[in-house]
Order: C-alpha cells, then structure tokens, then sequence
C-alpha cells in the first residue's frame, strides 16, 4: 500500500484510465457474449462468419472500435458507437471514482481527520468493490436495456464475488462512522479504530447499532443457521421453476418437481449450495471481521433480492400481468452483498424516481409502457455510493431503530398493494366512462 501512495496521483489516475478502458472491453464483451441472444460484436469475442479475421489492433480499447466499422453491413450502422462511448466512459469514470473515493475520502464523514495508517487500506478496498460492482451493474443494465432481461451469468457470479469480497476483505463494505454533532474527534482516530480488539465501523448487519456478542461466530449456533439459510434461500430462488396452476395446485406442484428433478442446473446448484455451506461453516468457525463481513453480505443478499421479489410477487397479483422480471430480483441481490441490507432498503426506494420521470418520458415519446427497472435499481445504488456519507448520516438515526425496520417495510407493502388496487378501480372506472 505505502508503494501505491508513494507514485504520484498523476500516475495512478493514468494507470487507472488504462485499466479503466481495459474494464469496458470486458463489459462489452459480457454485454454481447452473455446476452440471451449472443451477438458476434465485442472484438473479445470471435468475428462473424461473413467478416474478414479480427485485427491485433481491432482489441485495443477505444482505438479498435474505429478499425471495426467496416463490419456495418453486418451488425447495422452505428453499432460501433454505443460500445467505444461504454470503454471511454470507463477510461474516464475509473479515475474519476478513484479521486472520490480515495483522494477525497469522500464516502467518510467530512469532520473526520485526513486518513492515515489502515484507513487508506480502507479506502482502496472499498473502491476496488464498487469498481467490480459498477462493471457489473454496467453489462446487466445494457443488457437489460438490448433485451429487458438481466441474465445470471452475470449476476451469480457477480453474488459470489460479493460474498467473497465480503469475507475475506470485510472492510471494502460501505462505511459507517457517523459524526455526532457538536462533538469533538479524538486525536489518532484511525489508530485507535485499527487498535487489538476495536471492531472496524464497516456497514455491518447491525448498524448504525453496536454488533451483539451473540452474532459472533463459533460456538453460537443461531447466527450460522440465519447465514445458510439466507444462502440456501438464495440457491432455491436461481432453480429453474416453473409453477402452471392453470389445472390447480397440485398438479402445478408435481411438474415442478418433475422438472427440478430433470434439469441438470438442479445438480449444479445443489452441489454449489453444498460446497457454499462448507466455506460458510469455516468462516463462521474463524470468526473475527471476516465472520461479521460474510454474514452482513449474505442478509444483505437475502433482504436486497427478498423484497423485490415480496414486490414482484404482490404487483403481479394485483395488475394480473408481470410486473417485474425476476433478474431484477438477482439484480438486487448481487447488489446487496456489496451495499448490506440497509443500502437495498434505501436503493429500493430511491429506483422508483429515476424510473418515474423515464418511464413517463417513454410512454408519451416512444408510446411503450414495458420499462426495464433493471438500470434504476442500478442507478439508484451507483447515487448511494457516490454520495453515500451525507446519505447515511441523515439515515442512520432512522436504521437506528433496529427491528422494527421489517415491520415497516411490511407496512408499506401493504400499503403499496392498497395503492394499486384503487389506482386498478380507478382505471377500470376510466375505461368504462
């Protein structure tokens, strides 16, 4: 660390567009390649039967997309701009989000100390995450926008990336040191926070609350059965399975079964939760920031893709048609090992703005009501990043209040299912008049 902050920040913001450039050549290549109809464009990838052989010089980034042109017959005009404008804006924003977040300390309290000592190995973490997270949330957006779906080629293994980040480099998670007012900060703040015994202030499953002695890792068994089952919630929601009630329950039930039992993705999951229990159960069993950091991420999964889905499931009964896709569902769990539960709560009601003011826009100019809700979930969660200090000092006084969260959050499904009820009698009456 101390040989990355001895090069001058001229030099790493260079490197760092370098890198950055490199990344949107592979969030291209995922956003053609990974797509659920493949396209032969990102020049990673293999060229079309009908094209002459890629160029060494068609895969540089930015440069290549100029030479690659000549394949307009094939994939259309202008097929070239979308992705050179993806890698260039890649180059730009991965230094841009280095300076934020690092050189500007930016996502801490602005009445803390310049930091110094363990907090830069913060810092850096936690900027490598949300640059791996803001790739990701990249090619599921655009692929969402190409196809209004969000494939989990990109978003399980970006969960399992979550997670592992999560465990092994628990504090890449977002901070939580919030600053009471009229408060003096005690000199060597940061040493004191790295001192034998100090719990680092990431956002973990309690806070802004003090962590309990009883979420710690072995013997307690409770916070071990709270982690598998969010894990194995997580593997039964990415099983394929599909539910015809048209000829009842019942029936519904035993071809779900039949086909569970059919699929090989069954045996790959199955296997996958298993292997994922183990590695759970060894954390769990070393404790320490590593325990806490995993176990933050796998509710943060749970929560993130559990009340979108609790949404999906409540507006589709009420305007009898699909309301959501269920990528945004993964989407959001993904999410949620990065940003915690507390982040999907403040995201989920964040998204609905951007989608309002879009959504309107679509329907009056392009007179197409399907709006994928994918790129607000992660618009929303790029903003919380972004802007994430004076955001969490004006909402953890609200987190503060523990569990009874969840039965606020119960409330208001309530009441968004209440809403759309009258808002479907109100069209109805409309319709009828």
């Amino acid at each position: 660390m101390n040989a990355v902050l001895a090069m001058p920040l001229e030099v790493r913001l260079a490197a760092l567009a370098l890198a950055g450039a490199w990344l949107g050549s592979l969030v291209n290549w995922a956003v053609y390649g990974l797509a659920w109809n493949p396209r032969p464009i990102s020049p990673l990838g293999l060229a079309p039967p009908e094209a002459p052989p890629r160029r060494p010089r068609d895969r540089i980034p930015i440069i290549g997309w100029w030479g690659l042109r000549r394949e307009t017959g094939i994939h259309g005009r202008g097929f070239w701009i979308r992705p050179l404008g993806v890698e260039g804006a890649a180059a730009a924003g991965l230094p841009l989000l280095y300076w934020w977040e690092v050189h500007q300390a930016a996502l801490l309290p602005p009445e803390l100390p310049p930091p110094a000592g363990p907090a830069w190995g913060m810092l850096h973490a936690q900027f490598l995450a949300h640059a791996l997270l803001i790739a990701l949330m990249l090619a599921a957006s655009l692929i969402d926008v190409d196809e209004k779906i969000i494939p989990d080629s990109i978003t399980v293994p970006g969960t399992w990336l979550g997670l592992l980040l999560a465990a092994a480099v628990p504090r890449s998670l977002l901070p939580d040191l919030p600053v009471p007012p009229h408060q003096p900060i005690p000199d060597g703040v940061w040493q004191r926070l790295d001192a034998p015994g100090v719990r680092w202030p990431f956002l973990d499953l309690t806070a802004p609350n003090p962590w309990p002695a009883w979420l710690d890792g072995r013997p307690n068994m409770l916070p071990l059965i709270l982690a598998l089952a969010c894990w194995w919630a997580w593997c039964a929601a990415i099983l394929p399975r599909p539910w015809r009630a048209r000829r009842g329950w019942w029936r519904a039930l035993q071809l779900l079964v039949a086909r569970l039992a059919r699929e090989r993705a069954t045996v790959h999951i199955a296997t996958m939760g298993l292997l994922g229990s183990a590695a759970i159960a060894g954390v769990w069993a070393a404790g320490g920031e590593g325990w806490r950091g995993l176990l933050t991420a796998l509710v943060g999964m749970a929560g993130g893709g559990g009340i979108v889905w609790v949404v999906r499931i409540i507006a589709t009964a009420v305007l009898r048609r699909e309301a959501m896709g269920f990528g945004d569902v993964t989407l959001m769990a993904m999410i949620g090992t990065f940003i915690g539960w507390q982040g999907c709560l403040m995201v989920f009601f964040l998204a609905p703005l951007a989608g309002l003011v879009v959504g309107v826009a679509q329907v009056i100019v392009l007179r197409d009501s399907e709006i994928p809700y994918g790129p607000f979930l992660c618009l929303a969660t790029l903003v919380l990043i972004l802007a994430w200090a004076p955001v969490w000092d004006s909402a953890c006084g609200v987190f503060a209040l523990g569990w009874l969260i969840p039965v606020i959050v119960a409330f208001c499904m309530v009441l968004m299912a209440v809403l759309l009820g009258l808002w479907m009698l109100l069209r109805r009456a409309f319709s009828r008049s």
